[in-house]
């Protein structure tokens, strides 16, 4: 038995011990009856989190006053760009007096789904989602049923018609591989991810567009889905890299695929930049440990939480009930470091010349 699992059915007294307060600061928290410190209303909403304590939560829904919980859905917890995303959006949270719900959807809708039904029950004042990339009527349905507030983050779609905020992907796109055309590559692959991810589609419409400005033509076997998964962009970087006529540089949609292609030319017995030229975007937090450094077109990761927090936050006080949908996309900066050089003279299978 875990000594550390919450009580099955936890109360309020419990919530009071977790959070070192009195019971009578859990109800004045949860019942907005009298003024609490911000840090000790956090602490206290962090416990009933913690311990799953929904009835009073429910009651004061009820009443037609907030639980005090956010509910957030990022699409990969293993991936850095949304362990960052998290960090931000909680403490962007705490600062305004809420707890944050996570949720991991893990690339799947139909956990999504899921945790959209979980944050319902838990009667959540308002949720950040980004998104898995496949349309739905479930998810559509799901999201109605919430009936509070919803901002998407990082992912966007048609289909939602909500507050969004995202980075400028196209131009993360055409800064990278523009970037690797200065120094005279012209074997260009791109290591992608899902197509039906609206920032995959962005990236690489911003890769398409970087060939077609160098003067270079777009060939679809270069180009791997790589799922924006470790393993999946390792698998495919070998079998491009292992090719008579091999890439002399590569970009990768994200940092987990960078990763799974770094592995690749490492395993191969290549080199970069020497061999192989890369370029990715995200810069996680060790892409400067990398040897060599890698070159990444960095997203402002805790810009885009705190920003995703001021629109929800606007929109459950109301200050913001009658404005239509707002989207706020957020520029990319290229980080220039080791990665990339001029390309071999000539490269044939596993080798160069």
């Amino acid at each position: 038995m875990n000594d550390n699992a919450p009580p099955a059915n936890a109360n309020i007294h419990d919530v009071a011990r977790l959070a070192e307060v009195s019971v009578a600061t859990v109800s004045n928290v949860l019942n907005e009856s009298r003024p609490v410190a911000a840090a000790t209303r956090a602490r206290v909403l962090k416990a009933v989190a913690a311990l799953g304590y929904t009835p009073h939560a429910a009651a004061r829904s009820m009443r037609g006053r907030g639980s005090g919980l956010i509910g957030l859905i990022v699409a990969d917890i293993t991936n850095p760009f949304f362990t960052s995303l998290v960090h931000a959006v909680e403490r962007a949270a705490n600062d305004g007096g809420y707890a944050v719900l996570l949720c991991n959807s893990d690339e799947d809708p139909a956990r999504e789904q899921q945790h959209l039904q979980l944050l319902r029950a838990q009667r959540v004042d308002g949720v950040i989602l980004a998104a898995t990339g496949h349309a739905s009527h479930e998810r559509a349905a799901a999201l109605g049923q919430l009936q509070v507030p919803v901002v998407l983050v990082d992912r966007g779609s048609a289909e939602f018609g909500r507050d969004a905020v995202m980075l400028d992907n196209r131009r993360a796109g055409l800064e990278a591989v523009r970037h690797i055309i200065g120094f005279g590559h012209r074997r260009i692959a791109m290591l992608s991810g899902p197509a039906a991810v609206s920032t995959a589609a962005e990236r690489l419409a911003g890769y398409r567009e970087a060939l077609l400005e160098g003067g270079l033509a777009y060939d679809e076997r270069w180009v791997r889905d790589a799922g924006y998964r470790e393993e999946r962009a390792y698998d495919a970087a070998c079998e491009m890299l292992r090719a008579r006529e091999r890439p002399t540089a590569v970009f990768a949609a994200n940092d987990l695929i960078a990763i799974g292609l770094m592995r690749a030319i490492a395993d191969l017995g290549l080199r970069c930049p020497e061999d192989v030229s890369v370029v990715s975007i995200d810069d996680f937090a060790w892409a400067n440990a990398f040897r060599p450094r890698m070159t990444t077109v960095a997203q402002p990761v805790a810009a885009m939480g705190e920003s995703a927090v001021r629109m929800l936050l606007s929109r459950i006080d109301r200050s913001a009930a009658a404005l239509p949908p707002r989207t706020e996309i957020m520029a990319p900066m290229l980080v220039v470091r080791d990665s990339c050089c001029a390309p071999p003279q000539r490269v044939v299978a596993g080798a160069m010349s």
